[in-house]
């Protein structure tokens, strides 16, 4: 058992709700904090020199300066295994080349699909791992990982396979989803159904037998899956043992809809979600995950988070860091930024890129800093928690410790 300290603050997420709006007076913010850790567990945070003389003779690893602490980030939605790279599409996107135009002319998804095709195992490793480490340093230590660029048996295993093995090369916990329902791909002699049947036949009975994934995507839109064939899907994949979340209402509405009545984790996007659907959702435990970072790179409307919160809905925040619609990948400056267009509380921002956001994984042993919860935490160089947020991403993370380990 350690203790670490002394942090001039230590915010702890506990006692927050689940789900709806909260203010930033209900933050737990402990002064002149610490924190003890034992079996990579929280034991207890609270004053740091109460703890140490509760605890006598105890390891300390001293924290120097005034840093405060807040629970780790989750990033419950990304594509950051990929090969090659769609800088052209963002070119083409701001000189206003239609979706269409710049898929016409090479570019798109299926571009996307090509590079991660023909990269090798090792290359898909490497950079992944390299994309791993640049979440660690922003302080996310658990990571959503989607497949979706290999869109047959032998690739969407290969991308799959490689994000296994990545798992024994990191610290972080890294969360796979099958999304081979991303597109159908321009090679696949059939119709959209056809194609989800052989998903269903031939791809997801093998990611069970090796154990590759136990979540499953799909992105329903007019440009991917329509949303009859893709309720269809979604039933026969949870009777198949998957656990599923959904790409929805990106740029329609509706999908969000399909994703509560088949008891979806996440609903994610949600930039085009109607009112009546913001409703359905809130009576739901289905997460409505919020991706800026697609709103940035496509240059569209943000998820409505503000009326999604007031309905009472449990809103995660996620990067969608991926080639193409969202090459960003810093969650911290995306959350901000939402947070300035959506007007949301400090403590909805930070609830939805914890706590909020492992819900939508299934994971509810994380994202407080209190008894019990996996001793994952993140350290800034300030006086003051709200710089976090207040800088937009430009104040840098001084630590990282995974299982109260520092690793950064």
């Amino acid at each position: 058992m350690k203790l670490i300290g002394p942090f001039k603050q230590v915010v702890t997420l506990a006692n927050l709700p689940l789900r709806g709006k909260l203010s930033d007076e209900k933050l737990e913010v402990i002064a002149d904090g610490g924190i003890l850790v034992n079996d990579n567990k929280i034991q207890k945070a609270g004053n740091f020199e109460n703890l140490k003389s509760e605890n006598q003779n105890i390891e300390i690893e001293a924290i120097e300066g005034e840093q405060i602490v807040l629970p780790a980030f989750v990033d419950s939605h990304t594509h950051i295994c990929f090969g090659g790279n769609r800088a052209n599409d963002f070119a083409m996107r701001n000189a206003g080349k239609t979706y269409l135009e710049i898929a016409e002319s090479g570019g798109g998804i299926w571009s996307s699909v090509q590079h991660t095709r023909n990269a090798s195992a090792e290359e898909l490793l490497k950079t992944l791992l390299e994309r791993i480490d640049i979440l660690i340093s922003l302080g996310i230590t658990t990571i959503e990982v989607k497949s979706g660029y290999g869109l047959d048996v032998e690739n969407e295993l290969k991308m799959l396979r490689i994000i296994k093995k990545a798992q024994t090369q990191t610290k972080a916990t890294l969360v796979p989803t099958c999304l081979s329902a991303h597109l159908k791909p321009r090679d696949f002699e059939g119709d959209n159904k056809a194609y989800l049947d052989y998903i269903l036949a031939e791809i997801l009975p093998k990611v069970k037998e090796e154990n590759l994934a136990k979540r499953v995507d799909i992105f329903i839109e007019k440009s991917a899956f329509q949303p009859e064939e893709s309720k269809e899907f979604l039933l026969k994949t949870k009777d198949l043992g998957f656990e599923i979340t959904v790409h929805a209402d990106q740029f329609t509405p509706g999908s969000s809809r399909i994703a509560v009545e088949v008891g979806a984790q996440s609903a994610d996007h949600l930039e085009a979600t109607i009112d009546e659907d913001i409703d359905f959702l809130a009576q739901s435990n289905t997460v409505a995950t919020a991706l800026p970072g697609a709103s940035l790179g496509l240059g569209e409307k943000f998820t409505p988070a503000r009326k999604l919160l007031d309905a009472g809905a449990i809103l995660a925040i996620a990067s969608d860091w991926n080639p193409g619609s969202a090459p960003m990948g810093n969650l911290i400056t995306q959350a901000s930024i939402l947070a300035t267009y959506e007007k949301l509380t400090t403590a909805e921002v930070l609830a939805g890129m914890t706590f909020r956001s492992a819900f939508a994984l299934g994971l509810e042993d994380r994202g407080r800093l209190e008894k019990d919860m996996k001793a994952d935490f993140i350290t800034y160089k300030t006086d003051n928690f709200q710089n976090v947020l207040y800088n937009q991403g430009s104040l840098k993370a001084e630590s990282v410790f995974i299982d109260g380990i520092k690793v950064k």
